[in-house]
């Protein structure tokens, strides 16, 4: 600037000499007076001088920001008025900025390692700090900024939902094989079993992938709801209209709670039970106990003697989740053999040639005192296929009322897919438990899903003597419009 200021003076001093007889000292007077033409940039040059810091000061913090900002200080030093409009205007502004730049850093860091932690939440503070000249800018407020983001956490599966070739291996001689190529194509390859059973005398009319269905069984998931329902009414705890306060001024019936599979409402008749009543009554219905009679390869699903900790549920987790428990299909498909057939207990059979199917002869387990008790779940098992957790099975058939039960659930990577139900056809009951294990495609609803593509198979191949398209479930009776 001082050189500027000297160029203008020597160039002033010529104009006003030439064709002048002033006075020396009157010329170097005018020589030190600033034209107007020199006055308007001078001051243009002062005013970008002295918004560079600021506009430096508050611009959003970048590479080309932080090496002008000295470039501008540097300029705005060689005048004392600049400097200091500047230093004035840089202080506040550019203070805040550095801090809240810091700051926001730390925070940023701060919050992806809670992030990393937590998975559910992440937070950046800024704030105010010093100044340029070592005092505190507690004249300017604090700026406090907390954002909150709510994320999903999803369970991550390792086990394949499909498979190829189940069948193999398969003993199939005493098998219907109407029923059994019925369940083939409706599990298609996806990783289960299927189990086809005549709850009159528990005869297996078909069982593809044996070795999946005659294993040790997984969690029942949902489908201990079943046991646990009959178990409270057997106790007198509920009706399947009994309203059961949940908290609040929440209230569930059983049936609903069935076609629903409320797990809150299980947890409660469980912890109303207690744990040795329903270990009694798990066990009364073949949960802990081989299912079939002499089937080779059969293993056992337990029922544990001690009740889960209560760090974990306890025996609510145990009645509506079957924690802890194992349970294999055969066992299932008992359980609702006799709820199809009124309260008897059927041992499973299963006949590897034609010749034992010729001499079939049903055993009885044992009878269970349950009949009174079947006509209260019927309204829940028939909910969840009509309006619950298994209506999907209706995307394939509807032509004879199903009644049944869902579960879903994991454990270590692996997830589970349940569907328990009796069909009332034209020529009986058949019984059909379908258990899949997997990834995420693998659930109860899919489960029934393919139990519809089953009933479906068996419509199509002409199995039943009588089609009756429209029919209407009544109770435990079928009636023909």
């Amino acid at each position: 600037m001082a050189a500027m200021y000297e160029g203008t003076d020597r160039s002033t001093k010529r104009i006003e000499n030439k064709g002048s007889n002033r006075p020396l000292g009157e010329t170097r007077h005018m020589a030190r007076t600033i034209t107007w033409k020199t006055a308007i940039p001078a001051c243009l040059v002062l005013a970008i001088l002295s918004v560079a810091p600021v506009r430096a000061a508050v611009a959003p913090s970048s590479p080309d920001a932080s090496m002008r900002r000295p470039v501008a200080t540097k300029k705005a030093s060689s005048t004392t008025t600049a400097h200091s409009s500047t230093r004035a205007a840089k202080t506040p502004v550019a203070s805040v900025h550095t801090a809240a730049r810091r700051t926001s850093k730390t925070a940023v860091a701060t919050s992806r390692t809670h992030t990393a932690a937590t998975s559910e939440k992440s937070s950046a503070v800024y704030s105010s700090g010093k100044s340029g000249s070592g005092k505190s800018a507690s004249s300017v407020p604090t700026v406090l900024a907390v954002r909150r983001t709510k994320r999903t956490s999803y369970e991550r599966f390792t086990a394949s939902s499909f498979a190829d070739n189940l069948s193999l291996g398969d003993v199939t001689g005493g098998e219907d094989q109407v029923v059994r190529q019925a369940a083939i194509d409706a599990l298609g390859n996806m990783n289960g079993t299927v189990l086809a059973i005549d709850p009159s005398n528990g005869r297996i009319l078909a069982m593809v992938n044996q070795k999946l269905a005659l294993s040790s069984g997984a969690e029942p998931c949902s489908t201990i709801k079943l046991a646990v329902g009959l178990a409270a009414l057997d106790e007198g705890l509920i009706k399947r209209d009994t309203p059961v306060n949940l908290g609040g001024h929440y209230m569930m019936t059983l049936t609903k709670a069935l076609a629903l599979s409320i797990n809150p409402y299980f947890e409660t008749l469980g912890r109303m039970l207690g744990f040795e009543r329903v270990k009694h009554y798990a066990n009364e219905f073949g949960l802990g106990e081989l299912a079939g009679y002499n089937i080779e390869g059969e293993q056992l699903g337990t029922y544990p003697d001690t009740e889960l900790p209560a760090a974990k549920g306890g025996v609510g987790r145990m009645c509506s989740f079957g924690e802890s428990v194992s349970m294999t299909p055969l066992q299932l498909g008992a359980l609702v053999s006799a709820i199809a057939n009124g309260g008897t207990l059927y041992y499973l059979q299963h006949p590897e040639t034609p010749g034992e199917v010729a001499a079939f002869t049903p055993k009885v387990k044992r009878t269970l005192d349950i009949g009174p008790l079947i006509p209260e779940m019927l309204d829940g098992m028939e909910g969840a296929v009509d309006y619950g957790t298994a209506r999907s099975l209706h995307a394939n058939f509807r032509e004879f009322p199903v009644l049944g039960k869902t579960g879903t659930c994991s454990n270590d990577g692996t997830r589970f897919g349940w569907f328990a139900s009796y069909a009332d056809t034209p020529t009986g009951r058949i019984v059909t438990v379908i258990f899949l294990e997997g990834g995420r495609p693998t659930f109860g609803p899919k489960a029934a899903e393919l139990t519809g593509a089953f009933y479906r198979g068996l419509w199509d191949r002409n199995y039943f003597q009588t089609k009756t398209p429209q029919m209407a479930w009544t109770g435990q009776t079928v009636r023909s419009n």
